[in-house]
């Protein structure tokens, strides 16, 4: 009632100055109009709209008293609109302008551009009603229509602007930059370069503008260099300047480099801000230099959600997932809400620890907050399957209602990993089905599926496809899952030919084609494919020589497994693994050479687990040495009793001699003691149409 009462005196007052005197002639009619409307307490009262909702109530009254159609009233309820979010108002009243002027048009595209409403900024622009109040240069409306250009990528309006820019003539620096930003964003880099060089006066915001063009078009060494050049000119750079160059050295794998920009940005006093800051914690996060990024981390005075994740992203992406959980459960930080990328690596680093735990409680966390992104599910699919709950992966799996490949790779990934070979083949199938396309992470996983189940056929028609979509040739990724594939299924043939089809080779490429023919016995050419991996000036890793190992063991040449394991520990200092000791134990073992194996076996600085025992058995068999075997079991179960393994080797080994009832007293000694191992399994290819059901044969051994 009270402000209806205001109003109400208001329009009073106002029907008791309609009849006051005119105004001199002399006074211009547009100022007269002005005062007119200002002068009027209505007007006024949109002053104090604080909501939306006020905001029409005030613009009903001006309706219907008359007010509404005067230019300037018109224009302020464009602008209070605009400001309160409400754009598509803001337009309608624009609209109901007759002859709106030249500022009530930079009243609407100001409010476009600052709501991101880029595309409505190109399609105001290009209105004809526009053009006729643009007879001369503005240059708030072209840096804002140049912006929008840049946001979408529209190079063809970006051109057409560019022809109306240099028509009127004399741009300042600000639409100078925007088109420099625009041509760059549009990946026009050279053309963006060209107009730089064309500027006289440049300023910092025009140098980083190119620097940036250049680092956001993977040129870095070109941004790096064109710094150089701005030193020279005297011109210092800024926290964004420096924040690209140090993104640059990032991805150069530059981390010297990136070390001096840190020691610059402390020699002249920079604030580090969330760009800088961000920038410096991914350099030495992904050069490998945690402990450098952790150091300015905690350096910072102020430390915000940015800063936070990008020093936890850096935690679980390079190897320090426990690290990245106990940052993200410090108390002293407990004020910062995550985000997605946040909740996302805490996620991945639940999945590498296996905190299955603490990657629910995050999981909770984000349905409070209502994260419901892609990256965010995608992290929950993934963690749950490697915490080994698929049944939990697949129930999130089924909630995302808008499946991408990454989606698809989870789950698929997820199944293979967990074992489930034939139901991550039945969801490869169930992908193409809903015309989802598969892409070089998605083959890979499904690759490996066919090799762990000997699935033949249907690798060789994965073959096709990769040949078909291009996968093949652009990714060393696929042509390593394609040729372990071959080298599981015993096709040393055709494993040769993707491998010298390959242009592209990495360790894991190497190490499969030359564990391809040491399984097969074919230790020479294991050999000399080692050798012409050497040349290539590649250093061999431990799965390398696992492999070289494994293939001197197959081939019984003890002489050059012995060279080969000599040579990995004093040469390239690799510490040996079980496998590395199994390889040797195993090459001793089948040449006769059982005291020294034995001998061997206690040096070695670990605990022998069952493979390596078993490698010795096997050579206590075949040379009928059962003493040096039972002294060896009986030895391991004295430290192992609850392992069934160890009960099975012994078992075994009388079995071999003929010794039943010894056999069948250890056997029953391990059922006494509630032991069971599990039965071994054989698969069988069968012509099944579509179905991907194997056939399993369960051995009772």
């Amino acid at each position: 009632m009270k402000r209806v009462s205001v109003l109400h005196r208001h329009f009073q007052w106002r029907n008791l100055t309609v009849n006051a005197p005119p105004r001199p002639p002399e006074i211009d009619p547009t100022i007269a109009s002005i005062q007119s409307i200002s002068s009027n307490p209505c007007f006024s009262l949109l002053g104090i709209c604080k909501t939306v909702s006020s905001l029409r109530k005030v613009h009903a009254l001006l309706v219907v008293h008359g007010l509404s159609e005067d230019i300037f009233c018109e224009t302020k309820l464009v602008s209070l609109y605009g400001s309160f979010g409400h754009v598509e108002c803001a337009r309608s009243v624009f609209d109901r302008i007759p002859n709106a002027d030249l500022y009530s048009w930079k009243v609407m595209i100001r409010w476009y551009f600052l709501n991101d409403s880029y595309s409505e900024i190109v399609q105001f622009y290009n209105t004809t009603r526009l053009r006729k109040c643009l007879n001369e240069y503005d240059n708030v409306v072209f840096s804002i229509v140049l912006k929008a250009c840049s946001e979408l990528r529209e190079i063809d309006e970006g051109r057409k602007l560019h022809c109306r820019i240099v028509k009127v003539g004399s741009p300042d620096s600000f639409v100078l930059t925007g088109l420099v930003d625009m041509y760059a964003k549009c990946r026009e880099i050279e053309d963006s370069r060209q107009l730089f060089d064309e500027i006289p006066e440049r300023n910092v915001v025009c140098w980083t503008s190119m620097i940036v063009g250049y680092i956001q078009n993977d040129c870095f060494k070109e941004g790096l260099l064109l710094f150089n050049k701005m030193r020279e000119g005297l011109v210092e750079g800024n926290q964004y300047t420096l924040g690209s160059l140090v993104t640059a050295c990032t991805k150069l794998g530059a981390l010297h480099q990136g070390k001096w920009f840190h020691g610059y940005v402390i020699k002249t006093g920079f604030d580090l801000n969330s760009v800088l800051v961000t920038s410096l914690l991914d350099l030495y996060s992904k050069c490998g230099d945690i402990r450098d990024a952790s150091s300015v981390f905690y350096e910072l005075s102020t430390i915000d959600l940015v800063s936070w994740t990008a020093m936890i992203v850096g935690y679980a992406q390079r190897g320090h997932p426990k690290e990245a959980l106990k940052l993200f459960t410090d108390k002293r930080w407990k004020c910062l809400l995550p985000n997605t990328i946040t909740t996302s690596s805490v996620l991945s680093a639940c999945a590498q620890t296996g905190y299955l735990y603490m990657g629910r409680s995050v999981h909770g966390l984000g349905i409070k907050l209502g994260l419901k992104d892609a990256t965010f599910e995608n992290a929950l699919i993934d963690m749950y399957a490697k915490c080994h709950m698929i049944g939990d992966a697949w129930c999130v799996f089924e909630t995302v209602f808008d499946k991408d490949v990454i989606a698809w790779n989870s789950i698929i990934s997820g199944y293979s990993q967990n074992g489930c070979t034939y139901e991550a083949l039945e969801l490869f199938h169930q992908m193409r089905l809903e015309s989802v396309r598969p892409d070089a992470v998605t083959l890979v996983s499904v690759l490996y599926a066919c090799a762990s189940v000997g699935g033949y056929r249907a690798g060789i028609s994965l073959h096709g496809y990769c040949m078909k979509a291009g996968l093949l040739s652009g990714s060393v990724y696929v042509g390593t899952a394609l040729l372990n594939f071959y080298a599981k299924c015993g096709d040393a043939e055709c494993a040769r030919l993707i491998f010298d089809e390959m242009g592209e080779k990495n360790s894991i490429t190497w190490s499969a084609m030359i564990g391809c023919y040491g399984i097969q016995g074919d230790c020479r050419r294991s050999l000399e494919l080692f050798g012409d991996m050497l040349k290539e000036k590649l250093e061999p890793n431990e799965v390398i020589f696992t492999t070289i190992l494994s293939a001197c063991s197959h081939s019984g040449m003890l002489g050059e497994g012995s060279i080969y394991f000599n040579t990995m520990c004093k040469v390239y200092n690799i510490v040996p693994s079980m496998k590395h000791y199994a390889c040797m134990v195993d090459l001793l073992a089948r040449a006769g050479r059982l005291e020294e194996a034995l001998d061997f076996i206690e040096k070695i600085p670990i605990q022998p687990d069952v493979s390596l025992l078993g490698a010795f058995l096997h050579g206590c068999r075949l040379h009928s040495r059962l003493d040096l075997g039972e002294v060896v079991v009986k030895r391991m179960l004295e430290l192992h009793p609850d392992k069934a393994c160890y009960y099975v080797l012994m078992s075994n080994l009388y079995a071999s001699e003929g010794r039943w009832s010894d056999a069948n007293q250890v056997m029953e000694l391990m059922k006494q003691r509630g032991l069971a191992k599990l039965p071994g399994w054989s698969l069988v290819e069968m012509e099944t149409g579509d179905d991907f059901s194997p056939l399993v044969v369960a051995s009772h051994s």
